[in-house]
């Protein structure tokens, strides 16, 4: 199965559909998803230091066998980290944890205040090489836009929440135009917002003998996006990459763009109040914890 890669402004490829590993705390379930899906042809795994599962990824590539030179591995800086030195220590930690001697992608997680100076530290990890692309994750243009004011490199990518329920048009639109690639998460929805049971996604999975979820992460690929689906199911793992032999037609792409609603799954990145409590915990299992 070859998945095709998309050109970051700096030249770098990413693969266009890549492993997800939030809200997998197991380890061994995360070894093992990592492991079946480079089997099944990925080449693209997406984890955070939020995520606490970075030790475990690493386990999994390692017992994948895979040359490290044909993997794109992406993780995360998270909301408590927001000093130059820290960025450079948690860039370190994730790296030991992966253990790996470069990562092809680091994003800042939220645009929790103070992500200035973490993106100054994440400009010279990348200046030094230690690091191919750098990009950001839900954030807003305007956020993009401030970020700006003081870096000296406009980030790469921009992993927000997006499925056909959150379609994020006017975001998709200023990122095509920044040259900044659109990467969505969750990006077949998720718990009460799924879009799996959508009787018009049901309808048009049917018609081309695909199921639902491969008929909406087939819509994020003709929308030009990476995606990175989450499972921990070998064979959802294999048909979530099964999605190069078809092509949804403009009538039925139109069809799932009607059923944009701008209702999230995932937190708000205008909610300041939240983004402020988010420096508070640091991993998924603090946050649960703490009750926030």
């Amino acid at each position: 199965m070859s998945i095709p890669d998309i050109k970051l402004a700096n030249g770098v490829e990413i693969p266009q559909v890549g492993l997800g590993v939030f809200q997998i705390s197991d380890d061994n379930e995360v070894i093992n998803s990592v492991k079946w899906a480079i089997e099944a042809g990925y080449r693209h795994i997406d984890t955070a230091s939020f995520y606490g599962n970075e030790e475990a990824v690493g386990k999994g590539i390692i017992a994948s066998g895979i040359d490290r030179s044909k993997l794109f591995v992406t993780t995360k800086i998270w909301n408590d980290i927001r000093t130059y030195d820290d960025t450079m220590a948690q860039f370190q930690r994730s790296l030991d944890k992966l253990k790996l001697d470069y990562l092809d992608l680091l994003l800042i997680h939220w645009p929790a205040p103070g992500y200035e100076e973490t993106w100054r530290a994440m400009e010279d990890l990348y200046k030094d090489g230690k690091i191919k692309a750098i990009g950001v994750s839900n954030f807003q243009d305007y956020q993009i836009k401030h970020l700006m004011e003081t870096a000296t490199i406009k980030p790469m990518i921009d992993q927000i929440e997006t499925h056909p329920f959150m379609q994020q048009n006017e975001m998709h639109e200023f990122l095509a135009k920044e040259n900044i690639v659109h990467e969505a998460w969750s990006p077949l929805g998720g718990g009460k917002n799924s879009v799996l049971d959508n009787d018009l996604v049901k309808e048009i999975a049917s018609k081309y003998n695909k199921s639902a979820a491969q008929v909406v992460l087939r819509w994020h690929i003709q929308r030009g996006e990476v995606i990175i689906p989450k499972s921990i199911h070998q064979n959802r793992i294999q048909q979530n990459i099964d999605i190069f032999d078809f092509e949804l037609n403009n009538d039925d792409m139109n069809k799932i763009a009607s059923l944009n609603e701008d209702k999230r799954v995932g937190s708000s990145p205008d909610n300041k109040e939240w983004l402020e409590k988010s420096k508070e915990f640091n991993t998924l299992a603090d946050r649960i914890k703490k009750g926030l």
